[in-house]
């Protein structure tokens, strides 16, 4: 089975978010993913890391002003030095967390332009980022995200993520498959796998149930089919990457309501993050 990263953003809502980290190794967790580490001082992200003999996977860059509405802004006109302290923000936090891997999120399309108009914006953003990455030694990754959960935003489908990350043209810009996402966009999910995944451009895979967002194994998915199919690709092309468990448990913030939902995980021939 792939390996496993309990997303500490939606999972254990019960906790804190510090005590998350406990939580995921408790359950078998080798590993973690969130979509933002800024908030917390490095050194205590790190501790916790160690504490509980957990690797960090993937975080998010800034989002510029997420409050506002921000969700992303690498593809914003305009903003180019924002995104730029924002890459090297996310870079200082990735060497301290021995985080391979950050997800640049594109941002939302603005009001009154097209896709069209801003995407030199966003190659020449991500151009930059990449050199800056490489520098460290990290991974970009660009995430297609579906146009019901966040409308307007720049990039939605596998295909025009992975033409953006042959554009870019640097090993280390690769594309976060998030099968959820995927699913809801353009389905085929397994022949999409099949597809990207011996191309050496799928940096990550997340999942997700369709269309809650649960668990794996509620909603419309076959996930032990499409894990059999990652595994079966992996084996012929060598991806040793991670999937990111990003999903809201069923059972909301109660107590081990994260826990009594890993069903799915533990009816795995492997445990979590093995």
């Amino acid at each position: 089975m792939p390996r496993f990263a309990a997303n500490l953003s939606m999972l254990y809502p019960e906790l804190d978010f510090l005590d998350r980290f406990e939580a995921a190794a408790r359950d078998g967790f080798k590993a973690v993913e969130y979509l933002f580490p800024y908030a917390y001082d490095q050194r205590e992200l790190a501790a916790r890391l160690s504490a509980n003999g957990l690797q960090q996977v993937l975080f998010n860059g800034p989002p510029g002003d997420w409050d506002r509405g921000d969700r992303g802004i690498a593809c914003v006109p305009g903003r180019e030095a924002e995104f730029r302290d924002g890459v090297l923000k996310a870079i200082d936090y990735a060497v301290a967390l021995s985080c391979p891997r950050i997800h640049v999120m594109a941002g939302l399309v603005p009001e009154g332009l097209e896709r069209e108009a801003v995407q030199p914006t966003y190659l020449d953003n991500l151009h930059w980022a990449a050199v800056e990455a490489a520098k460290a030694g990290r991974d970009l990754l660009l995430e297609p995200i579906n146009t019901r959960d966040i409308p307007r935003f720049f990039l939605n489908r596998q295909d025009h993520a992975h033409e953006i990350a042959l554009a870019i043209g640097a090993l280390n810009v690769q594309v976060q498959m998030d099968l959820y996402h995927c699913q809801i966009v353009e389905g085929d999910v397994a022949m999409k796998i099949r597809k990207y995944l011996p191309t050496g451009r799928v940096g990550h895979f997340q999942i997700a149930g369709v269309p809650e967002r649960h668990e794996p194994d509620v909603g419309e998915m076959n996930y032990p089919y499409l894990f059999d199919v990652i595994d079966e690709v992996s084996a012929q092309c060598g991806w040793q990457g991670w999937v990111g468990c990003e999903y809201r448990p069923r059972r909301g913030a109660v107590a081990n309501g994260t826990s009594d939902g890993l069903g799915w995980l533990r009816a795995l021939p492997r445990a979590a993050g093995a």
